[in-house]
């Protein structure tokens, strides 16, 4: 039995073994985790190297039944760990106890900033992820302040996680091979347990920001409605791709001054 890919869950099925491992190895629990997070798995690939290290718990959820079939016929040993659902609409609060985990995955391309938001979500129980990307995601995820693909993903990720680029993987090593290269990159909680601000404006912020990425902050954050006391902070006469994690900190704390102005 194999599964055929389909298209519209994005799947491309990794071929390459050694490929594979080498994502299974970029876990390093550290005595933080022990439980580990597949999402789709598809028929194995890197479920059977992850399944040979005593050091994690391997779990997967898939949304295709034919993966599912496949995983439960040739891992019976997985049996009572393969979660049949959407990871991006499973209830990750019925699982591992409320102990932490780590997620991993070959992610299907279409949903893997969906993904990554979800597992941002869930920053107090995700110490670590790792997987394949689209080498264009890797890269916006990874890119410093300056970087043309630094953007909100970037921002928003890298508050709460160190990002590393791992290495590059080209097209020829899966089934089908997608039209673009790929990448593997992991991300690992940083000491920051909350932001020195308003949580939600900052998102609020980063969003507008790069909503209008060509534009000064000046023009980009007009709808904020900055007052004169703060609109000549040099700061307002950058583009959003030169604010590193702290800039965007101190500009919603700037932005929280502003508004409480406003309403005096």
């Amino acid at each position: 039995m194999t599964v055929r890919a389909k298209k519209h869950l994005g799947q491309h099925f990794l071929r390459d073994e050694n490929i594979a491992r080498k994502i299974s190895q970029t876990l390093e629990p550290n005595g933080q985790y022990r439980h580990v997070l597949e999402i789709g798995p598809g028929m194995g690939v890197l479920t059977k190297h992850l399944l040979t290290r005593e050091d994690i718990e391997t779990s997967v959820i898939e949304l295709d039944r034919d993966s599912v079939a496949y995983l439960e016929e040739h891992y019976p040993e997985l049996r009572p760990r393969i979660i049949s659902g959407d990871f991006l609409r499973f209830d990750l609060d019925t699982q591992f106890n409320n102990e932490p985990f780590a997620v991993i995955g070959n992610f299907p391309y279409n949903i893997s900033s969906q993904i990554l938001f979800r597992v941002l979500e869930n920053r107090h129980r995700v110490p670590e992820c790792a997987g394949m990307f689209q080498k264009e995601v890797a890269e916006r995820v990874a890119a410093k302040p300056g970087s043309k693909t630094y953007g909100i993903l970037s921002v928003l990720l890298q508050a709460w996680y160190d990002i590393s680029y791992l290495f590059t993987v080209h097209e020829h090593v899966f089934s089908p091979p997608p039209k673009v290269k790929s990448a593997v990159i992991r991300l690992r909680r940083n000491a920051t347990s909350a932001l020195a601000c308003d949580e939600t404006l900052f998102v609020a912020v980063v969003k507008a920001a790069f909503n209008q990425r060509r534009k000064t902050l000046r023009n980009a954050l007009h709808a904020f409605r900055v007052k004169p006391e703060f609109i000549g902070d040099p700061v307002f006469t950058l583009r959003a791709e030169r604010l590193s994690v702290a800039d965007f900190v101190a500009l919603t704390n700037m932005l929280e001054r502003n508004n409480e102005l406003k309403t005096d």
